[in-house]
């Protein structure tokens, strides 16, 4: 790695988002309150729209917004009931998953900041 690589490269690149995005989606799915928030039977869909959506957030490649244009994320969750409570379960599952992995102390700290105030924007 070179000392230009971006976030996405440091965080371990398209393996990383991969995992972490699996991690919190076991979660979800042994959740019944946050897991009623996800219309479809199958949580595989959503899994791979927020690992492109991280993956381009963190400097990765475009293909979430090539896929499904801009991210508009408050206008795409808005259909759905995002209560504090919805906030904190999906909080809950996703700090677990980051602490699964094997993050510097900097790394963690930047990806809890980003996922926290991400969670508390999109209550609605």
């Amino acid at each position: 790695m070179t000392d230009q690589a971006g976030p996405f490269e440091r965080l371990g690149g398209h393996d990383f988002f991969v995992t972490l995005v699996h991690r919190f989606y076991q979660g979800v799915a042994t959740d019944a309150p946050l897991r009623a928030l996800y219309p479809d039977d199958d949580l595989g869909p959503a899994e791979v729209r927020l690992r492109m959506f991280l993956e381009q957030y963190f400097g990765g490649p475009g293909t979430y917004s090539q896929e499904r244009g801009h991210p508009r994320l408050r206008m795409r969750h808005n259909p759905y009931a995002v209560t504090p409570l919805q906030r904190d379960r999906w909080l809950r599952h996703m700090l677990a998953a980051v602490t699964t992995l094997d993050l510097s102390k900097e790394h963690e700290t930047a990806m809890v900041d980003y996922l926290v105030r991400a969670a508390y924007m999109m209550v609605n």
